[in-house]
């Protein structure tokens, strides 16, 4: 799922119209007014605030929000921990505002998923610019990791496609036009990629190898 600011956007060809979902967690309840006031400015649904991050990963599975903001004082290393696992199964975009903090507790935060960290920057006029850079920071990261895991896809089936190629001109005395154009009419009749044709065609080979 890709999130984009103020909806959700499941894919390139369908937009539900929809207001992102939040979940906020500050345990100070002056600054969380702040922050509720610009998520509320904003069109933002707030769905719960929490205290803490205590537990979070299990609100997170509860709520499922689509967006996190954190305002904190400074954020622990059990609270980042906590913010990383909260969204290890499922990504999503965190946003961060932090009344004080260091280039070591930033790198760790960011590390764990945080996608826009603001130091001493909390205003209500700033909330949704905020969280939209938090929503095209995860946009952008997860969108190259998917093209990375295709590529890597690709290569994997680049790989299985020869060593077919090889086990057939081997085993049935075909040039290796030949030997692809018999993967390919496997593939159209059994409706798959040649790829996972490839693949089924070396699986099936070390399976009979003594």
């Amino acid at each position: 799922m890709e999130v984009a600011a103020g909806r959700l956007q499941p894919n390139a060809c369908a937009v539900v119209t929809k207001p992102l979902s939040v979940l906020l967690i500050d345990d100070n309840p002056a600054r969380a007014e702040i922050v509720e006031a610009g998520l509320a400015s904003a069109g933002y649904v707030l769905l719960a605030r929490l205290g803490g991050t205590q537990d979070l990963p299990a609100r997170v599975g509860e709520l499922r929000p689509d967006v996190i903001v954190v305002s904190i004082e400074s954020p622990s290393r059990d609270a980042i921990e906590d913010m990383r696992r909260s969204t290890e199964q499922r990504p999503r975009p965190i946003a961060l505002f932090a009344d004080r903090s260091d280039p070591a507790t930033i790198a760790a935060a960011m590390a764990a998923g945080v996608c826009a960290y603001v130091v001493k920057g909390l205003a209500e006029d700033r909330v949704q610019s905020v969280v939209d850079v938090a929503v095209a920071h995860f946009n952008r990261y997860h969108s190259m990791r998917e093209e990375l895991d295709r590529a890597r896809l690709s290569l994997v089936e680049r790989k299985a496609v020869d060593r077919a190629k090889g086990l057939l001109m081997e085993q049935k005395g075909l040039n290796e036009e030949a030997a692809y154009r018999l993967m390919r009419k496997l593939a159209m009749d059994q409706n798959k990629r040649i790829g996972e044709v490839a693949q089924d065609i070396v699986t099936y080979a070390r399976a009979l190898k003594p």
